[in-house]
Order: structure tokens, then sequence, then C-alpha cells
């Protein structure tokens, strides 16, 4: 079939990408439903941009069309609706063909179209459900001042030296506490982390809970301009580091995030409906959830060594950001 499935899923998360797909979905999704509606004339308050073999197509549907385009940056121009009107032409001219055979009536279209209209319709109510319950400036700065009160602690500039045996870290902190000022020289010549290495080991400005614990923990105990007396063990081998500074962790200006936690409260209020409105339903599942185990002809390929039936679990990100846990 021409026509794809919109389904609506609305998750917690999603929510407000949701919101922002329905003019887009709207604009692409109705035209192409049915061969009947694109048959059907405008309302007469409408214009008409061109006909099809005596098919209108009203000069509403272009503009709606062009306000979902301008909205995403591009002019609008008589060449960008020239383009809307020929494209709806092309899709109206295929449509009508289809309704000649009789597809608008096929229970695939059919099912398809209910499945456009729900979701056009739950979009539509979850735009006027925003607007219905703005985020105000209170919301806002509530949401800073708790963010703020979670952020506290301190951020550290160090340097390392990763090596992969413990011998070699030892050999290395017995020439710093011969010279220290050739941990950057040192980093330069042993370290196996090139992401710090050119830089003579530097890590920069980076928050403990970014990195690995061992890391964390060892970079947290030390002095500035100290380094650490043994090697640091972590998955990625064994670290030698040196503190060179450290610092309180300022959270930015509310100004320069309030469009950042707008959008973070009106997610929370929108899951915290959807979560209720899901609560409060009786929802039946009548058929098995998750699909059948492969059988036939895909069944051999379960043996061969390899998944071919399901795309793996991504893995999860190691517990640091830094160099020094991308090893």
């Amino acid at each position: 079939m021409l026509i794809k499935s919109r389904v609506l899923f609305i998750g917690a998360a999603s929510a407000l990408a949701l919101a922002a797909c329905g003019p887009k979905e709207s604009a692409n999704a109705a035209p192409a439903a049915s061969g009947k509606a694109s048959t059907s004339a405008p309302a007469a308050k409408d214009g008409v941009a061109a006909t099809v073999n005596g098919t209108a197509i009203s000069t509403a549907t272009v503009d709606m069309m062009v306000k979902e385009r301008t909205s995403q940056g591009q002019p609008d121009t008589p060449e960008l609706r020239k383009a809307i009107v020929d494209n709806l032409a092309m899709q109206t001219l295929v449509a009508n063909e289809g309704t000649k055979k009789g597809l608008d009536k096929t229970d695939d279209v059919k099912r398809q179209l209910e499945l456009i209209k729900q979701s056009m319709t739950a979009n539509a109510f979850i735009q006027d459900w925003i607007k219905a319950n703005p985020v105000t400036d209170e919301m806002v700065k509530a949401e800073y001042d708790k963010m703020v009160g979670t952020a506290g602690g301190t951020e550290f500039k160090a340097r390392h030296i990763l090596v992969k045996e413990e011998a070699e870290a030892k050999s290395i902190i017995a020439k710093l506490k011969k010279d220290a000022k050739a941990f950057a020289s040192l980093a330069k010549e042993k370290s196996n982390d090139p992401g710090s290495k050119v830089n003579g080991g530097d890590l920069g400005w980076f928050n403990p809970a970014s990195m690995v614990p061992e890391f964390g923990a060892a970079v947290a105990k030390l002095e500035k301009g100290k380094f650490t007396d043994e090697p640091v063990k972590s998955q990625f081998g064994y670290h030698v580091i040196m503190l060179e500074d450290s610092r309180p962790i300022t959270p930015p200006p509310l100004e320069q995030l309030k469009e950042q936690l707008k959008q973070q409260v009106q997610r929370t209020n929108m899951k915290a409906y959807l979560d209720k409105l899901k609560a409060d339903a009786k929802i039946v599942y009548t058929t098995p959830v998750a699909a059948p185990a492969a059988t036939g002809a895909a069944a051999p390929a379960a043996h061969d060594g390899h998944d071919h039936g399901a795309a793996p679990a991504p893995a999860e990100a190691p517990a640091a950001a830094t160099p020094a846990a991308s090893k």
C-alpha cells in the first residue's frame, strides 16, 4: 500500500514531540488519506488553488502546508507555493485513480484511515491541552530552584596518565616523585588515552560524578597540585592522576535555562496527566502483546551464532563521559 499506517504512540517522554508533529501529520496525512477526501469540493469560503480533472484543491489546504514549511524555516515564496500545489495535484490525481478502483473501500485502507483520524484527533487534543495548561514563570522558577538544590558540589581540573600494567603506573609515580613537573611530558609519552594524551593528560574541568567511580573518588581525595601515590585501577587500566584545581559547581543563570526548563516542566505535567488518564482507563489485552517466536524458514537463523531476528539492546553507556572512561 502507498499509505503507511500512522499509529499514535503517546509515551511519557514523547508527548511533546507528538504535539509538535501534529500540524505536520495533519498537513501530510489528510490529503493522502483517501481519494474521497480529495474529490470533495472545498468549503464556499475557501478559494481554489487548482483543479485536477474537476477536483478542487483549496487554497486553505495550500496555506496550511505553507505554514508548516515556514515554521521549519522555509520562506513563503511563489516557488514554494507552486511546488506544494504541484505535489497536491499529483497526490489528488493518484488518490482519485485509487478511488476509481475501489481501493478506498478495502479493509487495509479503512483501518489506516481510522488510525490516521485517531492520531490526528489525539494530536489536536494534546495541543489543546498544552494551550489550556500553560507553564507559568512560577513553575519554571520552582524547577530551577530544585535543580540548583541538587547541583551542588565541586568540579575538578586534573590530568591523568592511563597505562595497562600496574607496574608501569608505579614506575611513572616514582618518576613524578622526583620531578612532578614531568607529568605532561610523561602523559604524552606513556598514556593510552588518546583524547588527553596530546594535551599532556589534561582532562579540563569535570564533575567527578561523570567519571568511573574509582577515578572520581581518587580525584576528590587529592589536594591541589598533588598526584596519586598509588595507581588507581579502573575497568580501563591503571591511572596516575594529578589535581590542578577545584571550584564549586555554579549552575547557569535562570534566563539561560528558561526555555529548556519550560519544556521539562511541560513534559512532566503532561506525563502526570497521561499517567492518570491511563490509570483511570480500563484497558483489557485480549491478544498476546509479544510477537510470536520465529518459525518455518526463519528458524535456522537462530542457530548460526548470530541474532538476526532482533536488533541488539543498546549497551549501557560507561559511567564516565570523559577520556578517562572512553577507552
